[in-house]
């Protein structure tokens, strides 16, 4: 796990961000997700697939449209904090929601389309392969049932690292706590009001 992984999940116990629940750092460049229970004991960690397209936001519209219907560039997993949960779904039954607006969810591999070689790229010891979604994460079907849906089923909180975002953006909180520990002479920070 990198530094930031590990950083901002201490910041989610400190400030208790999550209230208690379950919460995943979702770290796209690494490909790994590392899921925590509300206490922040790590309950475990996978590689995981993302988003065929590198970016952080999500297109407008992109949710109501059928999934041949994505463009390439629109197939991108947010960054963000989200707060998720289990809920119907039009084609899939019963999916866990990572965010709902957008229409990403968190699910097991695929196995409908063997040319995408999912399992084969959630082995692969390469971030560089798991890229290959239509904006969902993917899972092996092993850590979605042995952690992500006992884990997280009253909900929880999902927190996706940027591709390209600056951090403060997508983390401003998270990011100025870090700025002020790093400073370390005991002086208080503030920023101007606006």
């Amino acid at each position: 796990m990198s530094d930031t992984v590990i950083d901002l999940a201490g910041w989610v116990v400190a400030t208790s961000d999550s209230q208690g629940y379950p919460f995943a750092v979702i770290d796209k460049a690494a490909a790994q997700i590392p899921v925590f229970d509300g206490d922040g004991r790590l309950r475990g960690a996978a590689p995981g697939l993302f988003g065929s397209a590198v970016g952080d936001h999500t297109a407008p519209g992109v949710a109501g449209l059928a999934l041949r219907e994505i463009p390439g560039r629109d197939r991108t997993t947010p960054a963000g904090r989200f707060v998720g949960g289990f809920g119907p779904s039009i084609d899939a039954g019963r999916v866990l929601w990572v965010d709902y607006d957008s229409a990403v969810s968190m699910h097991p591999t695929a196995t409908g389309v063997p040319a995408e070689k999912r399992a084969e790229r959630l082995a692969s010891p390469s971030p560089d392969d798991n890229r290959i979604t239509h904006g969902c994460i993917n899972v092996s079907p092993e850590f979605y049932e042995g952690v992500i849906r006992p884990t997280f089923e009253q909900g929880g909180l999902f927190y996706i690292l940027p591709d390209t975002a600056p951090l403060a953006e997508i983390f401003p909180e998270f990011v100025q706590s870090r700025v002020t520990a790093q400073r370390g002479d005991g002086k208080r920070t503030r920023t101007a009001r606006r």
